[in-house]
């Protein structure tokens, strides 16, 4: 077999592109939820901490002052931006409920599934008692 068709074999292989599916899909949910907590979710937590806004917390770790952290950088200072930490903690956070969310409704869906394959419909008390007659009969 050739390499060329190996590799054919293995990418049209059905885990392969549902993987490659759910990357695509992952990388447009995070997109998403970036935005969300970018222009939604901090602006609000920063109006509730008194006007903070998150992306221009940071420490000057030469001791030197700058107005915002865009001007430290522009200045060549070291930083530690901990703002922008902050909110990718906040991105993390979205994401893991989102995702805890879908895998609990998707679990409840199978949970739902197996128990119908579960309940096997009760025998007809008729058909029961027909049996049992003819296993009397053939003794």
């Amino acid at each position: 077999m050739s390499m060329v068709q190996e590799f054919k074999d293995f990418a049209l292989r059905g885990n392969v592109v549902e993987l490659a599916v759910g990357i695509v899909i992952g990388a447009a949910f995070g997109k998403i939820v970036s935005a969300f907590v970018d222009h939604i979710i901090m602006p609000l937590v920063g109006l509730v901490a008194g006007g903070v806004d998150f992306t221009n917390l940071f420490i000057s770790l030469d001791g030197s002052e700058h107005a915002s952290l865009a001007a430290a950088q522009e200045a060549g200072a070291a930083v530690l931006g901990y703002g922008a930490f902050i909110q990718s903690l906040v991105d993390f956070l979205i994401v893991a409920f989102a995702i805890f969310m879908a895998i609990k409704a998707i679990n409840s869906m199978k949970k739902a599934e197996d128990e119908k394959e579960e309940e096997a419909p009760a025998e007809d008390p008729q058909l029961v008692l027909l049996r049992e007659i003819r296993d009397n009969l053939q003794k």
